[in-house]
């Protein structure tokens, strides 16, 4: 099995896009033994400040409308968490049962939010999908995405999503994205570096 290391926060969309590029490419390949292992970065403790809502609806209404039109389905800004500090809990118990099980579960949170429009800081949807995969968190847990964070301090994570492979390491690969004069994002699917990318973690061709 090859692993995939990403360090990333639940509620950013820049992630949610590229994990989900990063999924899809590996079923184009049926390369279904590679998995992604997504290390806690959590924004709230890099920046000191929770992520500004309305900044991050811009970002999503600028990846939807750029270079993900099947994405953020019913994303809803007044349900956007207040915290992603105990969904990044959850994940790291995930990930106690195994690299599948927090695969799975990383993705479910983020589709929550970002597909279902739900509060992935409420306590009821992080139990659902709790039950759903047959996962608990408790405060080890917790301890383990401050613990994960400080390790992608010292490995020189720039960001999230920051993938990192054998030799290899990508900020956000599958994205080139610029500014305009006016300060607005500019963004465009770049395949090419993500299979670049990818290549040095697995053969692209069985």
């Amino acid at each position: 099995m090859s692993v995939i290391e990403v360090y990333a926060d639940v509620w950013c969309p820049f992630a949610h896009v590229g994990l989900h590029t990063v999924i899809d490419r590996r079923r184009q390949l049926e390369r279904e033994d590679m998995v992604l292992r997504v290390r806690a970065w959590p924004l709230e403790l890099v920046n000191g400040v929770p992520l500004d809502p309305a900044t991050t609806n811009e970002h999503v209404n600028e990846l939807r409308t750029q270079v993900a039109p099947n994405l953020f389905a019913h994303f809803d800004l007044d349900h956007f968490p207040h915290t992603s500090l105990p969904a990044l809990a959850l994940a790291a118990a995930a990930y106690r049962k195994g690299d599948h099980a927090g695969e799975a579960v990383s993705l479910a949170l983020r589709d929550a939010l970002f597909e279902k429009g739900q509060d992935i800081s409420h306590p009821g949807v992080l139990a659902r999908i709790a039950e759903e995969y047959r996962v608990a968190s408790s405060s080890e847990d917790l301890d383990a995405v401050v613990a994960e964070w400080h390790q992608g301090q010292s490995r020189g994570v720039k960001g999230s999503p920051h993938f990192i492979c054998a030799s290899a390491e990508a900020f956000c690969p599958s994205l080139d994205i610029s500014k305009d004069h006016d300060g607005h994002l500019r963004m465009r699917r770049n395949t090419q570096a993500l299979d670049q990318f990818l290549q040095v973690c697995f053969p692209l061709a069985k």
